[in-house]
């Protein structure tokens, strides 16, 4: 008899144990979030489910807690239980018809929808994660703790502050540390733009990477000069090529997107935004060029970073660090083609020069070019192209060619303008007799 009732308290003991939350277990059917339930399926232990009763790859609800708490700590936030002032001031006017009701949803709700799990195993994680983060002393003055039963949370927005923070030294350590060679520097840009030809936009058709190019849509740029003399201004309009295109290193000067020295294409997508970013004085002259693009060219569209967007499971813990990375690069455009005033481009452009040269000759993918918005003209885009898709092509000319130009003529009521070129060239030789 004694026996007996021995086995029997210790059957009950087990069952006691195995029924405690520290020892139930959470199948990867009863969990809905696929990537979550992937995690379970590859990672869990055959078992018994608490919830379903299937024998299945499990894992402890204890585990599951540790999941959900992450997956909080990153992307959700705890909503205050009181009025702000606004709100105060409201509650108070007599006339006022507001009634307060606090933001997100209660916790009981949120970890049931966030991990898609049934309402008892809801129950369970919220009990291990109050039981964690409870707080006798608090609870006895009244004050909430983290995953009280009355707590209420909401998704929360990323945070790209760390993101500036790094941003601000490398643009402050160009001007003031190691201007020409930094691995701090590669180490951020390899960062910000490293396969940045994967990512998404909101806009389908917005892509950040472009092709350009022959049958693309961006198959041509056009370039505008100023000019104040005819003497320089006839010599362009005989060899565009020569003087309207990116100049020679030699007599490169430095720009937004190339230092001193490195030739750089700046170009626009209409000859409207060519002519409104030269800025041309009254007065003087200015011609357009239009340029074919003669190979394939991948352009990085700074105009598209607006849309960026990156996405994934809550219990990814990869997917934090992405979400802020998205939301450092949504200002990024703005903050790479914002005005400098002449004054102070010397240093406000070594950050951009920095970045060309990187996107050149570094970065995976490598590119081409930059497209950015026009401050100037708000119809079209400007386009850089980096120094080895700056070349031009010489236009081909026989031996004997002579070109002029003109740009007027006097006639007896003036001088007419009137531009015009005369290309004059030379016969070809007579086959020689048989």
């Amino acid at each position: 008899m004694l026996r007996y009732l021995a086995q029997e308290q210790e059957a009950d003991d087990e069952m006691t144990e195995d029924d405690s939350d520290d020892y139930k277990r959470i199948c990867c059917d009863c969990v809905k979030e696929a990537y979550l339930a992937r995690e379970i399926g590859r990672d869990g232990q055959p078992g018994e489910c608490s919830y379903c009763n299937q024998a299945l790859a499990c894992i402890p609800v204890e585990k599951l807690a540790d999941h959900i708490e992450t997956a909080f700590a990153d992307h959700y936030v705890r909503t205050s239980n009181q009025p702000d002032s606004w709100q105060e001031r409201a509650l108070a006017d007599p006339e006022s018809t507001y009634e307060w009701e606090r933001e997100g949803q209660p916790v009981l709700e949120a970890i049931q929808e966030a991990a898609s799990i049934p309402g008892e195993a809801a129950t369970d994680v919220l009990e291990i994660l109050d039981n964690r983060h409870g707080d006798f002393e608090a609870a006895a003055i009244g004050e909430e703790t983290e995953f009280s039963s009355d707590t209420y949370y909401e998704e929360k927005g990323a945070s790209a502050q760390g993101w500036h923070n790094e941003w601000h030294s490398f643009e402050q350590s160009l001007k003031t540390d190691a201007r020409f060679f930094s691995r701090s520097a590669a180490e951020l840009l390899g960062r910000v733009f490293g396969l940045i030809d994967s990512l998404k936009t909101t806009k389908p058709r917005h892509h950040l990477v472009v092709d350009a190019g022959p049958g693309r849509t961006i198959s041509q740029l056009f370039r505008a000069r100023v000019f104040q003399s005819d003497e320089r201004l006839e010599e362009a309009l005989c060899r565009p090529d020569l003087h309207l295109g990116s100049p020679p290193a030699r007599l490169a000067s430095a720009g937004r997107m190339n230092a001193r020295g490195i030739s750089v294409f700046y170009g626009a997508t209409n000859a409207g935004v060519a002519l409104a970013e030269v800025r041309p004085p009254v007065g003087s002259k200015v011609v357009v060029a239009k340029f074919s693009i003669i190979r394939p060219l991948r352009l990085l569209d700074l105009t598209a970073l607006d849309d960026v967007q990156d996405g994934g499971s809550i219990f990814d813990t990869t997917l934090k660090g992405r979400l802020e990375r998205v939301a450092f690069l949504r200002t990024l455009g703005e903050r790479m083609t914002r005005p400098v005033m002449p004054d102070d481009e010397a240093f406000d452009y070594l950050a951009t020069q920095a970045i060309a040269d990187f996107l050149a000759t570094e970065n995976e993918p490598r590119l081409d070019g930059i497209i950015f918005g026009s401050v100037q003209a708000k119809a079209g885009r400007n386009v850089a192209l980096f120094h080895k898709g700056a070349r031009v092509e010489q236009m081909p000319f026989p031996d004997g060619t002579e070109i002029t130009a003109h740009t007027g003529y006097d006639t007896d009521d003036g001088w007419d303008i009137d531009y015009g070129v005369w290309e004059e060239v030379p016969k070809p030789n007579a086959p020689a007799p048989p």
